[in-house]
């Protein structure tokens, strides 16, 4: 189970993939955030197409054996802090550890200082990000309040900051 999933970086081939990835990932935070698609029905691209084109940031497929389950995004890969940007796991496969091998992956490949936000209102989220921290770096991690720029409505993000090992 723990030991097929992977992470590819996304390549021109694999852009329509991510997309469709991001559709399922901006319902699943529709809960949260009370956003809703468009007229076609559709989400927006939001800050996706960064994660596309920006060298600072890097955009990875996960996959589960040869299928695709979900999605992560970077920034921070030529300048810390890193910071994870979007992370998406499909329903199929929560639970499995698919995004918790996968966000160890992603800590490992690039060291150094992170910081990955949530939103506390999904207690999932919560659960699963300080457990990845935990597993990741022990107790050697901190976390704060943080306002959304722009959006005085909504409640403030919990950011976990995290060091993970150089050179590993």
């Amino acid at each position: 189970m723990s030991g097929d999933t992977r992470l590819s970086p996304v390549g021109g081939l694999q852009r329509p993939v991510i997309e469709t990835l991001w559709q399922l990932y901006r319902h699943d935070l529709s809960e949260f955030r009370g956003t809703m698609p468009d007229a076609a029905g559709l989400y927006g691209p939001g800050r996706l197409p960064a994660y596309l084109d920006d060298p600072d940031r890097r955009a990875y497929l996960i996959f589960r054996g040869l299928t695709v389950a979900g999605f992560a995004v970077i920034r921070g890969v030529l300048h810390e802090p890193r910071v994870i940007g979007e992370f998406f796991v499909v329903r199929g496969v929560r639970r499995e550890h698919v995004g918790h091998d996968a966000a160890q992956q992603l800590l490992r490949m690039h060291p150094g200082q992170w910081e990955i936000a949530f939103q506390e209102e999904n207690p999932a989220a919560a659960r699963f990000w300080r457990r990845v921290a935990t597993d990741a770096v022990g107790t050697a991690w901190t976390e704060e309040r943080r306002p959304v720029p722009g959006k005085p409505e909504i409640p403030p993000d919990t950011w976990l900051l995290v060091t993970t090992g150089r050179g590993e």
